[in-house]
């Protein structure tokens, strides 16, 4: 089955999906690191993880303080009222409470491990087997849905990233591996892509810095908080009356002392690929042994970069 070419773009209704690859092409964005997936950069590869424990939190924080300041105001008004409250938000936050609880207790998941010398990507699987799938063979879309609803049009989406395994003998259900990133579709994925495409036919140094590896975990759930009410402190001894406001919405409203907390403990230091041959396959190469895009890709490369450069100076003309 063949498949959409990088560069097309398929609107629907109430969606959109803008193809990435292959062949990896430049987007037109800037790298941008949304989702925290860098969990190691170096000149031979670069692991890419999903894994957000903060996430969790800060969408489960919020509806807490929600229901025990209603609890809290029906108190006098109407104590029944109060109770069945908080029973009401104990059971909408408890189970995924719970969920987030017995996954903190679960190993993270292992990262992709993108070779940009060897231009090969080791994809982990389940039962301790991985793939070594070839670079220009991996398939990226930008997917954006959209829905209406009384209170308006909302927007979701993320980057999806597909593999193919490189097993012809491979069993039903064992051929295909795709990995979804929730980040908003659209150009916000484009740019979490352009990480991954401008570290491979780029450099590290195309890339941002990563946010965990040679991190140090030693910071608590006191020091996180005491951390957030100094910025707030900070801020207001500037005048930064907006900064102080937003750094108290992310203290108060997110809960987010306990998800970086949690981020930290969970990440740093991020897991590694625990497989000998993988150590082996991970060290660097002589420049004489890297592998080389395919014509194919290079002049792909050449004709999207062209474009671009024409519509930049469209732009400026008008």
């Amino acid at each position: 089955m063949s498949r959409p070419s990088a560069g097309t773009t398929r609107k629907r209704l109430f969606s959109q999906r803008d193809y990435l690859a292959p062949l990896a092409i430049p987007t037109g964005e800037q790298p941008a690191d949304v989702l925290n997936t860098i969990w190691r950069k170096n000149e031979v590869y670069l692991d890419i993880g999903s894994y957000s424990i903060g996430s969790g939190v800060g969408v489960l924080w919020p509806l807490v303080m929600m229901f025990l300041g209603l609890a809290y105001g029906f108190r006098n008004i109407s104590p029944e009222g109060s109770l069945l409250t908080l029973m009401v938000g104990g059971i909408i936050t408890g189970i995924p409470a719970l969920i987030m609880i017995h996954g903190l207790f679960r190993p993270v998941p292992l990262p992709l491990r993108f070779n940009r010398q060897r231009r090969e990507v080791c994809v982990p699987r389940e039962d301790g087997e991985y793939w070594i799938v070839p670079w220009e063979s991996v398939t990226a879309a930008a997917v954006q849905h959209s829905t209406v609803s009384q209170g308006g049009r909302m927007e979701m989406g993320l980057l999806v990233i597909g593999f193919d395994n490189p097993d012809p003998n491979a069993q039903e259900g064992n051929q295909h591996f795709s990995l979804g990133f929730n980040c908003g579709g659209g150009t916000t994925a484009m740019a979490l892509w352009e990480c991954i495409r401008s570290y491979m036919e780029i450099g590290p140094q195309a890339v941002p810095r990563c946010n965990f590896e040679g991190e140090s975990s030693g910071r608590s759930l006191l020091g996180w908080l005491l951390f957030l009410l100094a910025e707030i402190a900070r801020a207001l001894l500037k005048g930064n009356v907006l900064v102080a406001l937003k750094e108290s919405a992310f203290l108060f409203l997110l809960g987010s002392p306990l998800a970086f907390y949690l981020q930290e403990k969970k990440l740093i230091p991020p897991p590694g690929l625990p497989y000998p041959e993988i150590s082996e396959w991970s060290k660097p190469l002589p420049p004489e042994q890297w592998a080389k895009r395919s014509p194919e890709l290079e002049a792909a490369i050449a004709e999207r970069e062209a474009a671009l450069a024409a519509s930049a100076h469209t732009g400026q003309a008008s």
